[in-house]
């Protein structure tokens, strides 16, 4: 009997899962931020399934799924040698489920990772606050409106 959400490596049999996640919860979770048109841009850049069918094959995604369905994503990768939080994105009543996802990408990291990168919006106070609690402070704010954060390990 499961006690509450698990998180694990995606497969490829998540990959689909994980692309109608991102168009169904990432899209709304931007649209107050960046507009509609943007967030649909933003959607169909990052979590379609050539995106994200790649990754997973890098062993770089992580899901939390509880009772069968998707309550959370997170994806890490490489930025030139550094190492980056792409996605870290849970529904609304699975909001605890930000930390354990974060704590299994980072787990994920080689051991002579140092420092692990993490970006969001400048408009998006949750992630803003989530990030400072999980000790990632700001390293600079784009022209763009990215906040680019750094965690040592």
């Amino acid at each position: 009997m499961e006690s509450g959400p698990i998180v694990r490596d995606a497969d490829r049999d998540d990959v689909m899962a994980v692309c109608r996640f991102g168009e169904e919860h990432v899209r709304a979770h931007y649209a107050p931020l960046i507009g509609d048109e943007e967030a649909a841009r933003q959607v169909r850049m990052w979590w379609n399934t050539t995106n994200i069918a790649g990754a997973v094959a890098r062993g770089a995604v992580v899901v939390a799924e509880d009772g069968g369905r998707l309550a959370g994503v997170g994806q890490r990768g490489l930025d030139g040698g550094e190492h980056v939080i792409r996605k870290l994105y849970t529904l609304p009543r699975h909001r605890g489920l930000g930390s354990r996802l974060l704590e299994v990408l980072i787990g994920r990291l080689p051991a002579d990772a140092g420092r692990v990168y993490a970006e969001h919006l400048l408009a998006d106070e949750r992630a803003a606050a989530f990030f400072e609690r999980e000790g990632f402070t700001v390293e600079r704010v784009e022209p763009s409106g990215v906040v680019r954060r750094v965690r040592g390990r």
